[in-house]
């Protein structure tokens, strides 16, 4: 894929404003404007073709940076012109050489014809001080008549004033297979909770060629003023196709914590070049300053007064969020009591209204174990309905009602319920993104009663002939100061283009003391050769009839409280011997192994000690050790299949040999009998064999450690 871009002016009104966040903030920009092309330089290569660089970028990398640059070769002469004569370099202008390489899909790009134009894109790594300014390309071609065989053409020094970020009152021009998309910030909208910036940037993206084209699964991330990335999720990124001349309007949304400055944000375009495993830059956006808007609720204060006292309720935020083929519209509520004496929680509900016209449904959850408002207090509340998917609007407002029971007539049960409507919130279609935990972090809920930590602890991949099982290991952190029980969630994986795989969670059933912590296998099945990069966890607690999902039998209908988890990345190394093999919470090594054939029996020894990690408790159902022995030259294979749950039990006398489980604890001279009748008459044919430890899931598979040894002999 050629990426390029160049900035292109708008006619547009200069926005001067501050930037300030709060309540909802949108800064709006005019139409996406036509390309204009700008050169950053040219070298002539005849009389009438040439060299042009036409972008280049400087992108962090783990290793330092990265710098990628696009060049355009002219053909305007009569006969075709041969790349494999030319080369380009990158250097710095102090004198520093980098290795340039052509990135794979331009490999084979060698011949020019006449009258014809062809892009190719590099990339180097260079040193973690370079800046876009030290950077020169230079041409050269490929001369055996000169001493070092090439002659130099010429060369583009990058401008000191030159740079790859698009202005506010700029467009950038994306070549995307060779089909110009202009692309453009329509409007920049930004939030704030008590955690996070909350920016929302709409993308619009017009077909300036005469093709319909599909765009890519790009990368888009806020780059702060300090180079900080924040990832952000593109809703309508999927399968997006854009016929010419039509425009298509993207929505990227993200979580930045509120320690981060918020001047001179940017909005950072990338593609990942799969082969390569490298993040390349497409194109940079200064966005918009953001100036204060009047009449945006979320964020704002509003009272309402009943018979008991002055409440105080505050709209956190809108989200909607995936649920089979329907998504959960749900609004966060503070409820506050700012007088100085405890109040009752009212009985509250409400509903959503959709462009004034639809009315959804909708149940309120009251996610905190209280029972009342003391003074100065409030309590989280959360209001839930569903829509199709597939229903797009521009308008919600949220009506919240108090419901009144009279006191039932003579004669009767119950009383008649008043229904009151006490406030109501609107806001345009600026659904608040869910707040996003980077790799390594964890999210704290403070919830009374349910104070607790999630971390993401590992991720694993168990594979089959058709599917692959995608697993993420959820630590939870009890941080109350008695034992409790871990809330039930609702999860599902979404992948950068925005597929939804719901996932199932092995729960935990035992209460987790003070500072105990709970694993949480989390999977689904995802089709082989789909691609699990880049994917985050959607977490949110499970509700069932308006209430927080509590029992085994509770099936939850909705959930609230969304959090998304960039995950790590696999460790997907195999140990090559079978000590300290991470079964996480235990760990088991392996031994002492030696192999005999006796009385029609194959025999494996070994010595084991498996532990495991304390205070830790986790639902092992489906999971277990499989050891793997696989003669070199093939003849025979073994298998024995050892069950996690079988691991915590103890069983009298556990060094017994009758005893064939696996078990917490050491053990020497472990037995595994096989019976084999032939296998003694191939005894002169064998020589090495692999041990190997697989986590099995589920019947599907990872593979953890592999030790060769020599058959009859005693490992160390």
């Amino acid at each position: 894929m050629k990426i390029k871009f160049h900035h292109i002016r708008l006619a547009t009104i200069a926005l001067s404003a501050t930037l300030v966040l709060g309540a909802v903030t949108p800064v709006w920009a005019d139409s996406t404007p036509a390309a204009i092309s700008a050169a950053i330089g040219k070298v002539p290569i005849t009389g009438s073709s040439y060299f042009e660089l036409k972008q280049i970028h400087v992108l962090p990398d783990q290793s330092g940076k990265l710098a990628t640059f696009t060049i355009s070769i002219h053909n305007e002469g009569n006969s075709e012109l041969q790349f494999i004569d030319y080369w380009a370099r990158l250097k710095s202008k102090s004198g520093n050489q980098f290795s340039a390489r052509l990135v794979p899909a331009d490999k084979d790009k060698n011949r020019v014809a006449p009258g014809s134009t062809t892009d190719l894109t590099f990339y180097a790594n260079v040193n973690a001080t370079t800046n876009l300014q030290d950077l020169v390309v230079q041409f050269i071609k490929w001369d055996f008549s000169q001493t070092n065989f090439e002659r130099v053409l010429g060369e583009v020094a990058v401008p000191a004033d030159f740079t790859d970020v698009t202005p506010t009152d700029s467009a950038a021009a994306i070549s995307v297979g060779g089909v110009q998309v202009n692309a453009s910030i329509k409007k920049f909208v930004s939030n704030k909770n008590e955690k996070y910036h909350v920016p929302t940037v709409y993308l619009t993206l017009e077909n300036g060629g005469n093709n319909a084209v599909t765009i890519p699964s790009y990368l888009f991330s806020i780059r702060t003023s300090e180079g900080l990335l924040y990832p952000l999720e593109a809703k309508g990124m999927k399968d997006l196709k854009i016929n010419p001349k039509e425009q298509k309007e993207i929505q990227l949304s993200g979580s930045i914590p509120v320690a981060v400055a918020t001047n001179g944000w940017q909005l950072a375009v990338a593609e990942t070049i799969a082969d390569l495993k490298l993040n390349v830059a497409v194109a940079n956006f200064q966005l918009p300053a953001v100036s204060k808007q009047d009449g945006g609720s979320i964020g704002k204060e509003y009272t309402f007064t009943n018979k008991s006292g002055v409440y105080t309720t505050q709209m956190n935020g809108l989200h909607r969020l995936p649920w089979d083929d329907q998504d959960i519209l749900t609004a966060d509520l503070t409820l506050f009591n700012k007088g100085d004496e405890s109040l009752p929680i009212p009985k509250l509900s409400g509903y959503f209204m959709l462009d004034d016209a639809v009315k959804i449904d909708a149940k309120l959850i009251q996610t905190e174990k209280v029972i009342g408002l003391g003074a100065k207090a409030n309590v989280n509340l959360q209001i839930a309905g569903k829509v199709p998917y597939t229903y797009e609007f521009s308008k919600v407002k949220l009506v919240l009602q108090e419901n009144e029971t009279d006191t039932p007539a003579s004669g009767t049960d119950k009383g008649s319920t008043t229904t009151t409507d006490v406030l109501e919130f609107s806001a345009q279609s600026e659904i608040q993104a869910i707040p996003f935990v980077n790799s390594g972090e964890s999210y704290t809920t403070n919830d009374v009663g349910r104070k607790a930590k999630y971390a993401i602890r590992n991720v694993s991949t168990y594979e089959d002939k058709t599917n692959i099982m995608f697993s993420a290991m959820v630590e939870v952190t009890n941080l109350e100061k008695r034992f409790s029980t871990v809330s039930k969630l609702v999860a599902n994986f979404r992948s950068p283009d925005g597929t939804i795989f719901p996932a199932s969670v092995a729960e935990v059933k035992n209460k987790i003391s003070p500072t105990g912590k709970a694993l949480l296998n989390v999977w689904a099945t995802v089709p082989k050769g789909f691609s699990t990069a880049n994917m985050n966890l959607l977490l949110g607690e499970a509700v069932t009839e308006g209430k927080l999902s509590e029992g085994e039998k509770a099936v939850a209908d909705s959930y609230v409280n969304p959090v998304s988890y960039w995950l790590p990345d696999e460790k997907k190394e195999v140990a090559k011997t079978l000590k300290n093999v991470d079964l996480f919470p235990y760990t088991i090594s392996i031994d002492k192994i030696s192999t005999a054939v006796e009385d029609n029996l194959f025999k494996l020894k070994f010595n084991y000690e498996l532990t495991k990690e304390k205070l830790t408790e986790i639902n092992t159902e489906g999971h277990n050790l499989l050891l793997v022995f696989e003669d070199g030259g093939g003849i025979k294979r073994f298998e024995k299949k050892f069950d996690f749950k079988d691991f915590d039990v103890y069983n009298g006398d556990s060094t017994a040999d009758e005893d064939t489980k696996i078990r917490l604890g050491k053990r020497e001279k472990f037995l595994i009998s096989i019976s084999d009748p032939g296998l003694i008459f191939n005894t002169k044919f064998l020589e090495k064999y692999k041990l190997s430890v697989y986590d099995e899931f589920q019947g599907q598979r990872k593979l953890l450690a592999t030790q060769t040894a020599d058959w009859f002999i005693t490992t160390d």
